[in-house]
């Protein structure tokens, strides 16, 4: 239980890419896949070369930021549809994590990381080391938020509900998304370099199906704490990335097999987009139009009377 919240927390960081295209951009990236294990490879390599962990995780962030940037270079540049543009950007970063990892994965098993500190003073796998993660995770959430709320991010905000009206305050479009996939891209970077540091190896598969990790954490941590301000929407995909690890720990404990992940994986999404619905349609049938009452008919006494 406590590994699956600490992965869960990890997986955050991830969470909070995702966030900012399929929430702020209203962008379908699918560049996450391929950038997660770019992340994680660059990292990997440079940790075996002798960079210190720090350096070689924000190596991850770099490596993804680039990638996230190609994607928004060929959408906006090259009038390539976004779908098509995630899907080019991450079928090219399989060949290119072959050739950063020179092999299918490596391992980090003897190697210093960020998580050696926590694994050497036995913190690591208790509630101790997952309140550390949690601390750090949520700094990086308040960092999102902060940035958001700048001119900056207001333009990213403000290109995702309605291009054309900030187009015509003299934004421009092609930059703002640019800038958003990379900074997206750059967070699950980042989040490969710590997964692979975690779980102690770099592996080329490592980052396939990660988009729809992606989207059933953001889905179903705002279906769950709702998103009525921004800093709710945002550390609501962090809490869900933790709901998703711990549902995922169930499943496996209750003795379902783990080739069906996947499949889990994408009913908790549908029912996590279908639930709003659901919602919506009970409380419009439990609405009912109130008939008008008519007036009361005169007591006899008094209908007489007036006779």
């Amino acid at each position: 239980m406590i590994g699956a919240v600490e992965v869960g927390l990890i997986y955050g960081v991830m969470a909070l890419g995702v966030y900012l295209t399929f929430r702020v951009l209203n962008f379908p990236d699918l560049t996450v896949d391929g950038s997660f294990t770019t992340g994680a490879a660059t990292a990997a390599v440079g940790i075996l070369n002798g960079w210190h962990p720090v350096l070689a995780t924000l190596a991850g962030f770099v490596t993804g930021f680039i990638a996230g940037g190609i994607t928004g270079l060929l959408h906006t540049k090259g009038r390539i549809d976004g779908l098509l543009a995630g899907i080019l950007t991450m079928i090219a970063l399989w060949s290119i994590n072959l050739r950063i990892m020179d092999g299918a994965n490596i391992p980090l098993l003897r190697q210093d990381t960020l998580f050696t500190p926590l694994r050497d003073a036995g913190l690591l796998g208790s509630w101790a080391g997952a309140g550390i993660l949690a601390v750090i995770v949520a700094l990086l959430g308040v960092l999102v938020v902060w940035f958001l709320a700048t001119d900056l991010g207001l333009s990213l905000r403000a290109t995702g509900d309605n291009g054309q009206m900030i187009t015509s305050f003299g934004v421009s479009t092609d930059y703002t998304k640019t800038l958003t996939l990379a900074l997206s891209n750059g967070f699950v970077g980042m989040c490969g370099a710590l997964v692979g540091q975690y779980q102690g190896f770099a592996d080329i598969s490592m980052g396939i199906g990660l988009i729809l990790v992606g989207l059933a954490s953001v889905i179903m941590g705002q279906a769950i704490l709702g998103q009525r301000n921004l800093w709710l929407a945002v550390f609501a995909v962090i809490v869900g990335a933790v709901i998703y690890r711990i549902i995922i720990f169930a499943a496996l404990q209750v003795g379902l097999d783990p080739n069906d992940m996947k499949l889990i994986t994408a009913l908790l999404v549908i029912v996590a987009l279908l639930l709003p619905r659901f919602k919506s349609v009970r409380g419009a049938v439990g609405r009912t139009v109130r008939p008008k009452t008519s007036e009361p008919a005169p007591e006899p006494a008094l209908a007489a009377k007036e006779a």
